[in-house]
């Protein structure tokens, strides 16, 4: 099988994170894989291994050249399948070009907001079947109108592996400069209204005063910092809440963290979430989107309302108050993820999918 995967991020993020997990574990199974990525992407300098590489000029949604591109890169390489990772055009484009072919196509939907029932019943023709990461986005996808034979839910995973080995505490106070005492809370999340990182400075500030050791660590970047940061200083929260930027090493210092706050207004899945869980971290999140399938509430974590900040100010109140809380959820989590978001089973999903539309396509024949 010859598969095109089509990835419009410019960042190494998680959409694009699982876009290589995928790409790594069909290559295992046989499948030969190609990428279409925008030029200077960081995707294509991680995946060499497990695909040929296509970088094309990629402009957002108003690149209606953008499918005569793929149009033309897809009768190049012959694949059996065009499978369609993000947005930014690629979604839109994407499937014209798989239209304007004849290729059977796939899109992966990674954001649970809405979208207007005309929208979702002209745009979703291009596509042979959506893959929603979360029960969540399939959930709004069906409302919307989207017929239920359309659309499979494959859950995004995580390379455990990793996030398994023990972190270096030690290490963690050193690189960002914080007290051996302290009680770390971290955020991993690109810097988006969305994200909620307001929520959390909100209820820092609530409890800076009964929590001196207290500490934040912000990792991610993204349009939002230079308010944030400004937002922080305001409030005079400089000494606890650090900005990390956007970690390669992450994997190094999560497992060092003491609890992972999370409290954004909506989230398709959350990989951050599932890489807290593997490094046996315990979380606060939100009822949002996917969130309830990455954190069972009670058991590896506590959801709150979104945009609830009194809630998240006493879930973290009973964390940081309650060492044995924080171990008892983090051991949990890290043992529903070995058993229920591995990536083979996500990559066997996708590969389900694929082998589902294409005997379709035969039988249409």
């Amino acid at each position: 099988m010859r598969v095109l995967h089509v990835e419009s991020g410019m960042r190494y993020y998680g959409g694009a994170r699982q876009v290589a997990y995928i790409m790594e574990g069909l290559a295992a199974h046989g499948v030969t894989n190609f990428l279409a990525c925008p030029v200077g992407a960081d995707i294509a300098h991680e995946v060499g291994a497990w695909a040929e590489v296509h970088q094309i000029p990629m402009r957002g949604d108003i690149d209606v050249g953008m499918a005569s591109r793929m149009a033309k890169l897809i009768r190049q390489l012959q694949p059996d399948i065009v499978h369609l990772h993000s947005r930014r055009g690629a979604d839109v484009w994407g499937g014209v070009a798989a239209k304007m072919t004849g290729t059977p196509c796939v899109l992966s939907r990674r954001v649970d907001n809405p979208e207007p029932r005309w929208l979702v019943a002209l745009k979703y023709r291009l596509y042979d079947r959506v893959i929603t990461i979360s029960e969540g986005i399939r959930g709004v996808l069906l409302s919307e109108g989207l017929a239920p034979e359309r659309v499979t839910c494959v859950r995004s995973a995580v390379d455990a592996a990793p996030y398994l080995i023990p972190a270096n505490r030690d290490a963690l106070c050193g690189e960002f400069s914080l007290p051996q005492n302290a009680i770390v809370i971290g955020m991993v999340a690109q810097l988006i209204p969305r994200k909620g990182h307001r929520y959390l400075i909100e209820s820092i500030q609530a409890l800076r005063q009964d929590y001196p050791n207290m500490r934040v660590l912000m990792f991610g970047r993204g349009a939002l910092q230079p308010e944030l940061e400004n937002e922080v200083k305001t409030r005079g929260l400089s000494d606890i809440i650090r900005f990390a930027g956007f970690r390669t090493d992450l994997p190094r210092w999560m497992g060092a963290l003491d609890i992972l706050a999370h409290p954004a207004d909506m989230e398709g899945l959350g990989v951050s979430l599932l890489q807290a869980s593997a490094a046996a971290v315990p979380i606060i999140a939100t009822r949002a989107g996917g969130m309830p399938e990455a954190v069972a509430d009670g058991i590896s974590g506590m959801l709150i309302q979104p945009g609830d900040v009194s809630a998240l100010t006493s879930k973290l109140r009973l964390l940081l108050e309650d060492e044995d809380l924080r171990k008892r959820l983090g051991d949990a989590g890290r043992k529903r993820i070995l058993s229920e978001f591995s990536v083979e089973a996500m990559v066997q999903g996708n590969l389900a999918v694929y082998r589902s539309v294409l005997e379709n396509r035969k039988h249409e024949k």
